[in-house]
């Protein structure tokens, strides 16, 4: 490959990473890009404009923020959303949090972590806000032991070597917790990962027992003590039981 290819496929990855800043804020100034990023910010304004110019973001003139622009927008709708969990599972989840009236949430894995694909919030007055994209640990969690609770060995192994895995979590405790939510099919979390929340996980399989996602129901703690997650565990089972049945594969 050429010096020129090389910059060329470098400008590429750099503007792509400008890009992803976006998965977790709607705004977002040019020295927060270049900090996010660690590239000069010459190099950020320029490929700002770039972006700027075929659409891809936008400046707020009054903010002087960047944010995702139109172009975005037009190469989401031709997504195919044939086997998309998110897009299919959405009639099942809304019927799910009508039924116990607590957030109900949708996961994937994603490398070394997990992250919201999919949420439908509690009509409650205080309810567990759950923003699509976060992404969060697979150390802590409900639905981070479901994924992990059916991963193949080589991931577990990865995960729990991680340089990053949290000093006050016991590896031994961890994967004795995982062994019993095979045998249970649900896990709690209380309070894990964020001080006042609980929720209850199940996970989902495609019919052919491959693992889709993690499906679970969070809110506060006043509301959700560990004896009414447990009754809200056959609800979920049948949920994911009904969204398993949605997936060719």
């Amino acid at each position: 490959m050429s010096e020129q290819s090389k910059t060329t496929v470098r400008s590429v990855e750099r503007a792509l990473d400008i890009l992803l800043c976006f998965v977790d804020e709607s705004q977002l100034g040019m020295m927060e890009i270049a900090e996010r990023t660690k590239l000069n910010k010459s190099t950020v304004f320029r490929l700002l404009g770039t972006l700027e110019a075929k659409g891809f973001v936008k400046r707020d003139p009054q903010t002087e923020k960047y944010q995702l622009g139109f172009r975005i927008w037009e190469l989401s709708a031709n997504l195919d959303h044939s086997d998309d969990p998110a897009v299919l599972f959405l009639p099942e989840m809304e019927r799910l949090r009508d039924d116990l009236d607590e957030t109900v949430s949708l996961y994937i894995r994603d490398g070394r972590e997990r992250i919201r694909i999919q949420a439908v919030e509690s009509r409650q007055a205080i309810r567990r806000v759950a923003p699509v994209g976060a992404r969060m640990p697979l150390s802590v969690g409900a639905s981070s032991k479901v994924l992990m609770a059916y991963a193949d060995k080589e991931l577990l192994e990865q995960v729990l070597s991680d340089p990053m895995w949290p000093g006050g979590i016991d590896r031994d405790v961890y994967v004795s917790q995982l062994k019993q939510i095979r045998e249970d099919g649900y896990a709690i979390s209380v309070e894990e990962r964020e001080a006042g929340t609980a929720a209850v996980s199940v996970p989902i399989f495609s019919r052919a027992g491959r693992l889709i996602a993690a499906l679970a129901v969070s809110g506060p703690v006043s509301r959700m003590n560990v004896k009414k997650m447990i009754q809200f565990v056959p609800r979920l089972i049948q949920a994911a039981e009904e969204m398993g049945k949605m997936v060719r594969e």
